[in-house]
């Protein structure tokens, strides 16, 4: 197809989005030299009126992209592709994962054990000796708290998890968490393999990566999510701050991200506390939502101001919002407002005591 179009002398190939089914079709395109292969949104062209066919919806797209009236749909690089494609099963895998964890907590809830309610993670060195022991046929509960390693082995700790793990737990139970206990283990293993992958699918990135790093909240898991998802595109300016339906796996990551960058003193945590009064306080857990998805937004607009400038980020300071809201401050914002509504006029302020 891509040497009969070259040989009509097509020029550019435009095509609507369809999912997977775009893939193959727009790579082999793009090994040509096209001048421009572009995949369209379908929200981007409306449908004809009347009968519809399909070829009245590729007259519609080659007639609206020659007036360029339709915008190409950002379509990485393969080796960007390959990139998304590892970083999302990535995602995928950890989610996996979680729910096994969740369902050993579950298995573990029903026999009576309350384990989860004295450690950190089910999944830790300690708490999987003592499961493993449970499994094993060991029901004493003082025995099973003896396994503790570490910070676990306080007075304190020790009395709780002697307490924690008194239970019913039966044969049955044991040979759930078996099956979970394995099933995460598979789960640890794949992850491994998959970050393995990942961090040689991003060695040319190198740049890019360490970037990104230098954000609050922005780790290896981010940074290449980000990579994968967005490349180089821009963040985009709206004129509303609401977050829309695109960006299933970068959005996450970005809330992900915006958790630990409000723990560091700075810009991100100030705002944080700010928008959180405004929208109800801390106490209201819809607040603290709506907080941390505009501390997300935030930044994904520094990501891309960070790879654009081709610097690391810097951070503005913890008072970056008291300074710009001084009084100083706030006066020249209105007088550059009140030059702006007045064209060509100069604003002067006369103190009380002049007059």
């Amino acid at each position: 197809m891509a040497a009969g179009l070259r040989e009509q002398g097509v020029t550019h190939v435009v095509m609507e989005a369809s999912g997977v089914y775009t893939e193959p079709v727009y790579y082999a395109l793009a090994e040509r030299d096209f001048e421009q292969v572009a995949v369209i949104n379908p929200a981007h062209a409306k449908a004809l009126k009347g009968h519809k066919t399909d070829a009245k919806d590729a007259l519609r797209l080659a007639e609206l992209f020659e007036c360029g009236l339709l915008r190409g749909s950002y379509i990485p690089p393969q080796e960007l592709k390959d990139l998304r494609d590892l970083t999302r099963y990535r995602v995928k895998t950890v989610q996996a994962r979680t729910a096994e964890i969740q369902r050993l907590a579950k298995a573990l809830e029903s026999a009576g054990i309350k384990l989860d309610s004295v450690v950190s993670e089910l999944t830790g060195k300690s708490a999987r000796l003592m499961i493993e022991a449970l499994i094993d046929g060991e029901r004493r509960g003082r025995v099973l708290a003896d396994l503790a390693i570490g910070r676990m082995r306080t007075a304190g700790k020790l009395a709780d998890l002697s307490a924690a793990l008194v239970g019913r737990f039966t044969d049955h139970h044991a040979v759930l968490c078996r099956l979970h206990l394995d099933r995460i283990t598979l789960f640890n293993a794949a992850v491994a393999g998959l970050e393995q992958k990942i961090a040689v699918k991003v060695t040319p990135y190198q740049r890019e990566l360490e970037l990104l790093k230098s954000i609050h909240g922005f780790g290896d898991a981010v940074a290449q999510a980000w990579l994968a998802e967005i490349g180089h595109m821009s963040a985009g300016k709206r004129s509303h701050g609401r977050t829309g339906n695109a960006g299933a796996y970068i959005k996450p990551m970005l809330v992900q991200a915006a958790w630990p960058a409000i723990k560091t003193q700075g810009r991100l945590q100030a705002r944080y506390h700010k928008l959180v009064r405004r929208f109800g306080g801390p106490k209201n857990r819809a607040a603290v939502k709506k907080a941390i998805l505009a501390i997300a937004h935030t930044l994904l607009k520094i990501a891309y101001q960070v790879l654009s400038s081709g610097r690391p980020y810097e951070d503005l300071g913890a008072d970056f919002y008291t300074k710009r809201e001084s009084p100083g401050q706030r006066r020249a914002y209105l007088l550059r407002q009140l030059e702006k509504l007045s064209p060509g006029c100069t604003i002067t302020i006369t103190p009380a005591e002049a007059a």
